[in-house]
């Protein structure tokens, strides 16, 4: 997939431009379902599958206080929406001059001039510009005055509720991890550095991974059975969301102990997967108590551990070619 993250790197129409706009934040499965319509309508016209989104969430420029946590990383984001078989990403850098710009001149000078939109597809309750002026309606107008067509999705639905990223957000607030994998269509993950930590758990008989992550949103704190990634090695795992009540630290802190593991990780990247939530925090009375609550929990992620399968991404689309690489 090759990526623009400036229009000006576009100089000349991309071929048969059939494009898809929106911030598809989780690239979810109801996003997944777009562009598995894109990439098809692509291949129709012998064209090119575009997704236009906006670095950073136009939210964060206009009302920052009313800005989603992001659910992925922009890094992240780039890489399942490749996975998705889609030809190019234009990434557009979103400021104030955009969000004034009127929706007339988006799609005439963006959409039209600088893209070269021949087919344009969109969910059933889109609307993008200056107060959410550019809805279906006016794009279906815009569409038959300048020669590209519009096509209307209906909802992707999923026990009755629409597929959505507010609903993602909701499960991980409530530490509901398992429950994600539907909407998703893989497990919820994060990545980190691994740092140097207190040793609290060393000290304990349970080394741990102290990670440093840029992922915006996380699970509730609590303890997860997971598997995380180094490199291309699996191990299954316990981690720790919070704030460490037992030895009263005040910063969130993120510790993976990884299962039958020696060995250093210091400046390592990991990829947590996380399956499964075991408890809540707890303030134990002494360090003996909670070394037995650890155990406790190490037995239970092992039995939970043995039997599942990480989906790292679901493995559906039909690009018309090989098919997309697993790391997603």
């Amino acid at each position: 997939m090759r990526i623009v993250r400036d229009l000006s790197e576009l100089t000349a129409p991309v071929d048969g431009a059939v494009v898809t706009i929106g911030n598809f934040d989780g690239v979810h499965l109801g996003h997944r379902e777009i562009f598995r319509r894109v990439v098809e309508r692509a291949r129709e016209l012998q064209g090119t599958a575009v997704v236009l989104t906006f670095v950073p969430h136009p939210l964060k420029v206009l009302d920052p206080e009313r800005a989603p946590r992001l659910l992925n990383t922009y890094a992240e984001k780039e890489r399942l929406i490749a996975a998705s078989c889609i030809d190019l990403m234009v990434a557009l850098p979103f400021d104030a001059e955009l969000a004034a710009l009127p929706a007339a001149l988006f799609v005439e000078e963006i959409l039209m001039r600088k893209i070269g939109v021949a087919h344009l597809i969109v969910g059933y309750d889109y609307a993008f510009g200056r107060h959410r002026e550019g809805d279906v309606a006016f794009l279906q107008r815009k569409g038959a005055e300048l020669g590209f067509a519009v096509e209307v999705l209906s909802p992707v639905v999923s026990g009755g509720e629409s597929y959505s990223s507010t609903r993602i957000r909701r499960l991980l607030a409530a530490g509901d991890v398992a429950g994600v994998v539907p909407l998703l269509g893989r497990h919820f993950t994060l990545e980190g550095r691994v740092i140097h930590g207190a040793n609290r758990g060393q000290k304990l008989g349970f080394p741990t991974a102290n990670l440093l992550t840029e992922k915006e949103i996380l699970p509730r704190p609590g303890v997860y059975a997971v598997r995380v990634r180094q490199d291309e090695k699996f191990f299954d795992g316990v981690m720790n969301i919070g704030f460490n009540p037992t030895f009263g630290v005040e910063r969130i802190s993120l510790e993976v102990h990884l299962l039958d593991f020696s060995g250093d990780l210091y400046g390592q990247d990991l990829r947590v997967y996380f399956v499964e939530r075991l408890r809540g925090e707890k303030v134990f009375a002494s360090g003996e108590e909670l070394s037995l609550a650890i155990r406790r929990d190490i037995e239970r992620a092992r039995t939970l551990l043995a039997d599942t399968r990480i989906v790292e991404y679901r493995e559906y689309l039909d690009c018309g070619f090989s098919p997309p690489g697993r790391d997603a």
